[in-house]
Order: structure tokens, then C-alpha cells, then sequence
């Protein structure tokens, strides 16, 4: 078990105010490899990133040897339903990568191990008590739900990719305002932010910081825009 660089308050603090870089990659992609990802990690810390979020064992294990900034973690098994850190299991694991943050489904749905999701976050607050949850939120309904069970951040992550909200173009900033208004535990804004006005403007919405997956490390999605912009 490798152990967080930052203790639960420096991990806060740190985040304050900042942007953090999602690098991931798709099942069957060129650059879903453990190695490249931690390479795309360390080039968005050279550029200010303030923290990285990543999915995946290999890759957590290995951005951890090498990253000196705190570190989101989640596992996805699966494509459907609850997804991303399904389980305890899947959550345990995660944190014994010495991640900071583990990221897990936030929605009211049914999880796979047949916990709830209080019972999910207690269990492993009680084997990893320094560790830090976020909650991947598809409604203002999931925050709450999310923060009554004890996480210690919500997100957008999921808004629009559930049966609760449409996926808006661009950051769901409705949510947003919502969640600024009526959840009390810090909220971090993740969910098709694909410009610099947009990350901007989200900031300024009150969050604890500002999630950027695609349109900084996923080439494949950042080419095919450009692509149909030529070609129209």
C-alpha cells in the first residue's frame, strides 16, 4: 500500500482555486497505456496542472511513483449503470494506490456490491481514514444524497449522462449554480468544459476547482473537432 503525499487539509488547500488535469484514455486506443498516461499526467503538471485525475490500477500505481501533486482516483468497470469505483472493493483498491482523492458514482442508482452508497464511503473511510472521497454527481439530488452519506466532495462528473438532467453544450452551469447554492461540502465542476471561456467562467460559479479531461489530453476527441470544422 503506497501512502497520499498530502494529508486530507494541504489536499483542500491545494486544489483551492485551481485546475486539475483528467488523463485518461479509452479501452482500445492507442494511448491506453499505463505508461503513456503517466507521461500525458506529467506534461499537464508541467503545465500548471494542480492536481491529476485518472482512472485505472497500473495507471494510478505508476503516476504516484512520479507525481508530486495530489491525485484523483477512480476505476471504471464497466460501460453502464454504476460504472466509475462500482463497489468497495473497487474503491479500496483505488486508495491503496496512495491517491488523495477516490472518485466514485455519486448517483441515487443501485451499486453492484449492494451497498449503499453511505455504507460504500464508511467502509472505506474506516480502512483508509486519511483518504478523501469525491462523489460523481448527475443532479443536485445526487449531491445531497451524495453529502448526507459522508463525501467530502461533489461533482458534476455525471450530469447529463444519467436519466435526470440533459448533457448540455457545454458545462451543465444550471447545476452549477445549484450546487453553489445548496450543497455545503466543496464541489469541483467536471463535464465537457472544452474551452478556456467556459473553464473560466465555471470558475467563477463558486466551485473548489475545475476539472479539464478531453480537450486537454484526449487528441483523438480534440483532432475530430477540428476536423469537422474544416470540413463543413
Amino acid at each position: 500500500m503506497t501512502t497520499p503525499r498530502f494529508q486530507p487539509d494541504e489536499t483542500m488547500n491545494h486544489l483551492r482555486g485551481q485546475l486539475i488535469a483528467s488523463a485518461q484514455a479509452y479501452p482500445g486506443e492507442p494511448m491506453r497505456d499505463p505508461r503513456t498516461m503517466c507521461e500525458v499526467a506529467q506534461a499537464c503538471v508541467e503545465g500548471g496542472a494542480a492536481a491529476i485525475r485518472a482512472q485505472g490500477i497500473a495507471d494510478l500505481v505508476l503516476m504516484r511513483e512520479v507525481l508530486e501533486v495530489p491525485m484523483i482516483g477512480l476505476w471504471k468497470d464497466g460501460h453502464d449503470g454504476v460504472f466509475i469505483t462500482p463497489t468497495l472493493r473497487h474503491a479500496a483498491a483505488v486508495a491503496t494506490t496512495g491517491c488523495e482523492i477516490v472518485a466514485l458514482d455519486g448517483t441515487r442508482r443501485e451499486r453492484p456490491d449492494g451497498l449503499t452508497l453511505a455504507q460504500t464511503i464508511n467502509g472505506l473511510k474506516q480502512e483508509f481514514p486519511n483518504v478523501l472521497v469525491m462523489a460523481d454527481c448527475g443532479s443536485t439530488q445526487d449531491a445531497l444524497y451524495s453529502q448526507d452519506a459522508g463525501a467530502d466532495i461533489v461533482g458534476t462528473t455525471l450530469a447529463g449522462y444519467t436519466d435526470e438532467r440533459p448533457a448540455t453544450n457545454g458545462p451543465d452551469f444550471e447545476l452549477i449554480d445549484d450546487l453553489a447554492t445548496r450543497v455545503t461540502v466543496p464541489f469541483i465542476v467536471e463535464g465537457r468544459i472544452h474551452t478556456l471561456e467556459q473553464a473560466s467562467e465555471a470558475m467563477k460559479r463558486g466551485p473548489l476547482a475545475v476539472v479539464v479531461g478531453t480537450a486537454i489530453t484526449h487528441p483523438t476527441s480534440i483532432t475530430r473537432w477540428f476536423v469537422q470544422a474544416v470540413t463543413r
